[in-house]
């Protein structure tokens, strides 16, 4: 059976590149080394901080996304995924720069949402503010016709905190206890769902710390990534 070889842009930052990585091991079917994935990792933590540069105060990381991304097309990656979403604002810059696919991690989750939550309407979206502003989430559940909800600024606020903290190595209870009553309040405005769009968060937020389904953006990435590099193996086993 021939498999496809996952190519993770990562480093952004690389706790969530540690996190996409072990999701990969545990979803799947291995009984031994050899059963595993390929896997293709450039943790290149040198990239600009996509936050600033998208709210116009920073380095445009877009040179060193495509960089990267190129080198795992050379190294021989047959597609991409890349665990960061506010990185999603330079998709099609770095999908220009390659041949291969790269998986784009808003419309994965959307359409894992349509499927994982019946009749959503509304989902609320814990994000960076970057990631909100560029109107990323938004535009891929309108597509499927659901509303997305964001935080008000104090709420913001505390989400961005948390989520440099976790950069920091801080993935303690402090770090739930500030951002679980802005998931909360979310609800409260109609949400059935949340969203964690940023792969920072799942270190501090989990299902059992709220009421209605939370959907992880790193582990949507992650079951996509699985499904695709797979799909040529399970053709190939069929014939």
């Amino acid at each position: 059976m021939t498999e496809k070889i996952i190519g993770v842009l990562g480093g952004l930052g690389p706790w969530a590149t540690v996190d996409l990585f072990e999701k990969i091991l545990r979803l799947t079917p291995a009984q031994r080394d050899q059963d595993h994935l390929r896997i293709i990792i450039d943790n290149n933590p040198k990239i600009p901080d996509r936050s600033p540069a998208i709210l116009g105060s920073g380095k445009d990381p877009t040179p060193a996304l495509v960089a990267t991304a190129v080198n795992l097309e050379r190294a021989g990656a047959d597609f991409i995924v890349i665990p960061c979403n506010t990185a999603h604002a330079f998709y099609g810059a770095i999908a220009a720069a390659v041949s291969i696919p790269v998986l784009h991690i808003m419309e994965e989750v959307a359409s894992a949402a349509r499927q994982l939550v019946p009749g959503l309407l509304r989902v609320g979206i814990l994000a960076t503010r970057a990631t909100t502003a560029a109107g990323l989430y938004h535009r891929a559940f309108e597509r499927i016709g659901v509303r997305v909800l964001a935080p008000d600024d104090a709420g913001q606020e505390k989400v961005t905190r948390v989520i440099y903290g976790v950069k920091a190595g801080r993935h303690g209870a402090e770090g739930t206890r500030q951002v679980r009553p802005v998931a909360d309040d979310l609800i409260a405005r109609g949400a059935q769902a949340i969203v964690l769009g940023c792969t920072e968060l799942p270190f501090v937020l989990r299902p059992s710390d709220v009421t209605v389904p939370l959907l992880d953006s790193n582990l949507i990435l992650a079951q996509a990534a699985v499904r695709v590099a797979m799909r040529r193996a399970e053709a190939a086993s069929t014939r």
